[in-house]
């Protein structure tokens, strides 16, 4: 087992997170108020992304394969090296999908 460093940018936090458990568990247990709903990868509520480090997320079956280069969904990801995340950051498809209203029109064609 292996511990590594997590740095969340802009919050001062530092938690220390094994190779073994998830960056959420570890938030829970340390009090650190990361969001999340379902903790089974899929709602993105828990999403981070990613400045620096990496990790294996193989469930995180909300995001992209290229999505999930870039982003952590703090429910599924375990460290493989220290980490700068930034919480609160959503991948494109959630930012396009808040740009559609409930009845599926595109918002910003709206405004038009």
């Amino acid at each position: 087992m292996t511990d590594y460093t997590v740095e969340f940018v802009g919050t001062g936090e530092e938690i220390t997170v094994s190779d073994k458990e998830t960056i959420l568990s570890r938030c829970i247990e340390e009090g650190i108020a990361q969001e999340y709903s379902c903790r089974v990868g899929m709602c993105l509520a828990c999403s981070a992304e990613i400045v620096s480090g990496e990790v294996a997320q193989p469930a995180a079956r909300g995001l992209t394969e290229e999505e999930a280069e870039k982003y952590a969904l703090t429910c599924m990801a375990r460290p493989l090296s220290d980490l700068e995340l930034d919480r609160g950051k959503y991948p494109p498809s959630i930012e396009d999908d808040a740009a559609v209203d409930a009845d599926g029109s595109d918002a910003a064609a709206a405004d038009d």
